[in-house]
């Protein structure tokens, strides 16, 4: 597969989403959807952040995974053990540092490095702990998130980021241009990313890099560990 978006400034284009499974599946999430498609059937799994585990219940039901979960919530744990899923209360913040390295085919991280504290940091975990990392986020790059702010001076609410200021988990605000500035800072090698647009479908057609940068609302991409930056 050919390297994606390795320079954010050189304008290369972004691989079209083609492939990928259609939308509305069982009625799952568009973007787990997207997830689905990446991860390889049998593969060992971890999801972190998982919520009610509705991501990691498609991957066991759909793809025969061997996963694992974490999540922060109580009742989010709860949750999981109610659909006979193997999930652990825990912080991405600071339990990713008790997995050795290589310990799962797959890390995910679906809509949550924006909420954790040290987003760097968790990154090369991620990238450490699993062979494959998948990593979804809401873009802020997002043309109505920018006319949100330019236009009204307000923090902006969407369907994609439904929260007020006040009351958002979100607490590092990062566009997709900002997320491959971080992949290369780290020597990750990006080997699939596609844009998902406001009802969160995969755009299924490839642009250059700034045009995901303005009109995806959330990034989606596939890592894997490469050479440590120099």
């Amino acid at each position: 597969m050919s390297d994606i978006l390795t320079d954010a400034a050189s304008g290369a284009p972004w691989e079209a989403a083609e492939g990928l499974p259609r939308a509305g599946e069982a009625g799952a999430r568009v973007d787990h959807i997207v997830v689905l498609g990446l991860v390889p059937a049998g593969a060992r799994v971890l999801d972190i952040g998982c919520g009610d585990g509705s991501l990691l219940a498609l991957l066991r039901d759909r793809r025969g995974v061997d996963g694992r979960g974490i999540e922060l919530s109580r009742e989010g744990v709860n949750a999981c053990l109610a659909r006979g899923l193997s999930v652990i209360q825990g912080d991405a913040d600071t339990d990713l540092a008790n997995y050795p390295d290589d310990a799962f085919d797959v890390v995910v991280l679906s809509q949550t490095i924006q909420a954790t504290r040290n987003p760097r940091i968790v990154l090369e975990h991620l990238l450490r702990i699993g062979r494959q990392v998948i990593i979804s986020f809401p873009n802020f790059g997002h043309w109505r998130v920018r006319s949100e702010i330019a236009l009204r001076g307000r923090m902006p609410v969407t369907d994609f980021m439904p929260e007020a200021w006040y009351e958002t988990q979100n607490i590092h605000f990062c566009t997709i241009r900002d997320f491959v500035g971080l992949c290369r800072l780290l020597g990750a090698r990006i080997e699939k990313a596609t844009a998902l647009d406001t009802r969160g479908r995969p755009m299924r057609f490839s642009m250059p890099w700034w045009f995901w940068n303005l009109m995806g609302a959330q990034g989606v991409f596939l890592l894997r560990r490469g050479a440590k930056p120099g």
